[in-house]
């Protein structure tokens, strides 16, 4: 009969990836991340631990002494990236990352009211999931992070059909759109409304996501281009509003996408 005197468990029950997911703490990003600025960083912090009942304050406090545009890129959207920084390091989840979002929202809003005409919009983002796709979960998430980018998306929702999302992106014009299919009999929908978009002209970058896509199947047809994770689509995104064409994307992803 074996014995297990002496024998060491702690290798074996564990998660693979526990260490990874504990090796990080809100506090130690926050040192990591935000900014040294005590101002913006009084406000990213509200942020980063989704105190959505007082961020109104502290921002109404910032914006007494800082500019309302810095006060939002410097303070609620630093705080948002620590978010999705923490993301993706398995640390925060999908409840954490939509409170965050809440509160970052509220401070936006009282922000822009001290800014003259508006808060500038980077561009338009059309996001939906895929036909026949009722999994809606990563684009919400990805929304998110491209509207605290400074980017207008119209988010279709899910299960949208192909016509519906051609429709749309002639209506709005976007600088690009993307779309999430969980399932490997609703991703097919992808290059299907790609080579509709070309046939009517319309050569915006088409993003494939969710986890039935992967790199290979995205770089499959034309316009498209992958992210593999939401913390890499508004990085993509400043890189398309830069000029970067749907081919430029997909020959320097690796370096586009190498700090997330």
């Amino acid at each position: 009969m074996l014995s297990k005197e002496g024998a060491d468990f702690t290798k074996v029950l564990k998660r693979y990836d526990i260490e990874q997911q504990v090796s990080l703490t809100p506090e130690e990003m926050a040192e990591k991340m935000l900014p040294t600025d005590e101002i913006f960083r009084k406000v990213a912090e509200e942020v980063l631990h989704m105190r959505f009942k007082t961020v109104g304050p502290t921002v109404v406090e910032a914006l007494k002494v800082r500019d309302p545009l810095d006060v939002i890129n410097n303070g609620l959207v630093a705080g948002m990236e620590c978010v999705a920084k923490l993301y993706a390091e398995h640390v925060y989840f999908l409840p954490e990352i939509m409170m965050a979002a809440k509160t970052m929202e509220i401070g936006i809003a009282i922000a822009e009211k001290m800014v003259p005409g508006g808060r500038e919009s980077k561009g338009t983002v059309v996001m939906h999931a895929a036909e026949g796709d009722p999994h809606d979960i990563g684009k919400n998430i990805a929304a998110v992070m491209v509207r605290s980018s400074g980017y207008d998306v119209v988010d279709m929702g899910r299960d949208v059909p192909i016509v519906d999302f051609i429709a749309k992106v002639e209506e709005v014009k976007p600088l690009f759109a993307s779309g999430t299919a969980l399932m490997t009999t609703t991703m097919s929908a992808f290059p299907t409304e790609a080579k509709m978009l070309l046939e009517k002209g319309i050569e915006i970058p088409l993003m494939g996501c969710g986890g039935a896509v992967n790199r290979e199947y995205a770089n499959s047809y034309d316009l498209g281009i992958y992210s593999e994770k939401a913390p890499q689509t508004p990085i993509i995104a400043d890189k398309i509003r830069e000029g970067y064409t749907w081919k430029q994307i997909r020959d320097e992803w690796d370096d586009i996408v190498g700090g997330q």
